[in-house]
Parts: C-alpha cells; sequence; structure tokens
C-alpha cells in the first residue's frame, strides 16, 4: 500500500494537530498519528484521550490505508526535507512505513491502528455555529486567568456560559476573574460548559483569524468543533464552576480613568522592587492622581511613581498582586482603562474605556492585605 504527497502541505496538517500528542501519555499508541486513507483521501488523527484532533487533506494514493505512524519522527523528518512530493509505502502485514523522497529513504516502525482509541460519537444536544475570529477573542480574553491547581479542575478550564441572547466566557483562579462577553455568540437553549484549557490552547494555535464559520456541538461530556479540514473534540470539566455573577460587586463609586500605557510601564518598573513573593504594589489615589508603591524590606529596595488620572471618590489606597495586574492591562485593548472600587479589603474592577463591537469586558482582581505589605 502506498500514497503519494507534498511535503509541506502533510506537515502544515499535522502541525495544527502535533500539540495534541504528549510525550508522556497514558497509552503509548498516542504517541502516533492514525493515518486513515480512503478515495484518496487522507485523514489523520491525534489524541490524547482527553482531547482528540482530526485533520484531512487529498493524496495520491493506490488503495485504502489505515496505521499508527510514530509522531515525533515522522515530523522531524518533514521538518527536514525541501518541498517534494514523498510516497509512503506502508506493509500491512509488520506495519513498517517507508518514506520515499527525492534523495533518500526513511524507514520507521508504525503500529497497528486498530489499538488507536475510536473517535467520540457526537450525540449532540446543542449546536451553533460561531465566527472563528469571535471564538480566537472570547478565548485570548479569558484563557490567561484560568487555574493550574487540579485540586480545583472548574477553574482549570474557561466556563461557557451560553444563552439565547448572548454568551459570557468566564475564567478565574481564585485571585481574579475575567468575564468576556459577545453579543454576537449565541445559543438556543441555555447551556453552561466548562472546556479545558489545553483544548482551548490547541484550538488559538489552529484557528484561522477571519471569519471563518466554526461548527460547534455539545453532548453531556464532550465539545465538539469543525472548521475547515479540521476537528477537535475535548472532553468537558465535569465541574460546577463557581457562582461569577454573585462574586461582582455592584456598589463601587471610587472610579478612575487612567492612561492604560503609562500605568502598564510604570508597574513593570514599580514591580521590580516588590516583595518576591507577594508581588504587592500599593495605590493610593486621590486628587486625580495615582501613586503606586513597591517594597521589599528583606533587601531594603523601594520604589514610587505617581501618574495623573481622573478620578472621582473618596481617598483609597488599596494593594494589588503587580503580577496579576500587568497581565490583564496586557489583554485590555483600549487606550484608557477604568477602575472601579470601593474598599481595600473589596475586589477592584477593570473596565476597557471603549467598548468593541459585540464585546464586553470586565476584569476583577481580588486585593492583598496591606498589613502583609513587605
Amino acid at each position: 500500500m502506498k500514497f503519494t504527497v507534498s511535503t509541506s502541505a502533510l506537515q502544515k496538517q499535522l502541525s495544527i494537530i502535533s500539540g495534541v500528542v504528549s510525550g508522556n501519555p497514558i497509552v503509548p499508541i498516542l504517541e502516533n498519528f492514525l493515518f486513515e486513507l480512503k478515495e484518496g483521501k487522507l485523514t489523520i488523527t491525534a489524541s490524547d484521550l482527553q482531547t482528540t484532533m482530526i485533520t484531512s487533506l487529498p493524496v495520491d494514493a493506490n488503495q485504502d490505508i489505515h496505521i499508527a505512524i510514530p509522531a515525533k519522527i515522522l515530523l522531524d523528518t518533514l521538518k527536514s526535507l525541501p518541498e517534494q512530493p514523498v510516497t509512503f509505502e506502508i506493509d500491512s502485514d509488520t506495519f513498517v512505513v517507508e518514506i520515499h523522497s527525492e534523495n533518500g529513504r526513511y524507514k520507521l516502525a508504525g503500529e497497528n491502528a486498530t489499538d488507536f482509541p475510536r473517535v467520540p460519537a457526537t450525540n449532540a444536544s446543542s449546536k451553533m455555529s460561531v465566527s472563528a475570529q469571535a471564538l480566537l477573542g472570547a478565548i485570548g480574553g479569558t484563557i490567561f486567568a484560568t487555574s493550574n491547581d487540579e485540586l480545583r479542575p472548574a477553574m482549570t478550564g474557561v466556563y461557557f456560559d451560553l444563552r439565547e441572547d448572548y454568551t459570557n466566557f468566564v475564567a478565574t483562579d481564585g485571585n481574579r476573574l475575567i468575564r468576556y462577553k459577545r453579543d454576537d455568540i449565541k445559543n438556543s437553549q441555555k447551556l453552561g460548559v466548562i472546556i479545558p484549557k489545553k483544548a482551548l490552547n490547541l484550538m488559538k494555535s489552529a484557528l484561522p483569524n477571519d471569519e471563518t464559520v466554526v461548527e460547534t456541538e455539545f453532548s453531556k461530556s464532550n465539545a465538539f468543533f469543525t472548521f475547515g479540514d479540521t476537528k477537535m473534540i475535548c472532553r468537558l470539566i465535569d465541574e460546577r464552576f463557581p457562582d461569577y455573577e454573585n462574586a461582582i460587586p455592584a456598589n463601587n463609586p471610587n472610579k478612575m480613568v487612567i492612561s492604560r500605557g503609562d500605568l502598564l510601564a510604570s508597574l513593570r518598573r514599580i514591580s521590580i522592587y516588590a516583595n518576591k513573593n507577594t508581588y504587592l504594589v500599593r495605590l493610593k489615589i486621590s486628587n486625580d492622581n495615582l501613586q503606586i508603591l513597591a517594597e521589599d524590606l528583606d533587601f531594603s529596595n523601594e520604589a514610587s511613581e505617581n501618574l495623573v488620572c481622573s478620578y472621582q471618590g473618596e481617598e483609597i489606597e488599596i494593594g494589588f498582586n503587580a503580577k496579576f495586574l500587568i497581565e490583564m492591562l496586557s489583554n485590555i485593548p483600549t487606550k484608557d482603562v477604568n477602575f472601579e472600587l470601593s474598599a481595600a479589603n473589596r475586589a477592584g474592577i477593570i473596565l476597557p474605556s471603549e467598548k468593541e463591537e459585540n464585546t464586553d469586558t470586565l476584569m476583577l482582581l481580588m486585593p492583598l492585605m496591606l498589613s502583609n505589605y513587605a
């Protein structure tokens, strides 16, 4: 059995799904790509049992093929070859794969494809279509705030809170919370699902930044995303997501508007002098002036800067983790940002000064105790 394909075309499709392959998989067969060739169409599958990605491309073939091929050695071979047609010859009895290029022959041991896990059936209870650009915006606007704490699995993914009129994408790690609302993503019924971080990172890399339609389906245990020649299936996180709406403080009378760029640059300088355990920076706001201070008593380091702002409210002093604040500000696209505060011991709200079309972003950051300021 054999087929011929362009090195660049095959490498491009493999690179889309290669991130699924784990270096230390639960089952050894998952170190392979599953190659299935039928009627001149090559379908390639990668899986880690939690996430599966499938892609396809046309090839010149003489018969159907079903084999598992080691992912790393195949990718490394294709990357080192110049653009040219290569021919794969496969022994159906021994599962030996030979790759013939213009000047070389490369032999590797494949495996029986019947050992590769089956792709979950759809059985979708909910379906919707979204643009790749909108989905990319939702992923990029939230994924940085997910948790890495495996003891709190609900926080290790992004919550898709699907409604008939809009969808909220929510991420939290317990210290900060991002609610990214899109009016152009709607579902026929109310539904809440948690998509794992790994699957979303893979999708972020694979999705084109355009209006490509992404067909999205949800079953009881899996999510299915189809775009172009690529399909992703990921297992949902079967946990209860925190009640994010009640976590957002409603009454925040102290309001500050400030240049995002100026604040970001200042925080990056000041945080150099902050304690490396807490990264605590102190914000003192009064009379259209923001003073940012940091101190590390262990090394006698301290720094402060003053920035002009527009402020309405009582004089307030509040502490935040500088690393979290920097990351959140880095993910806001507007020139200015709005801070809404109520007290030194209550969460602060950060908002873009202007709303992008069809989007509404709210960021919440928990304060640090100023008594721990050191």
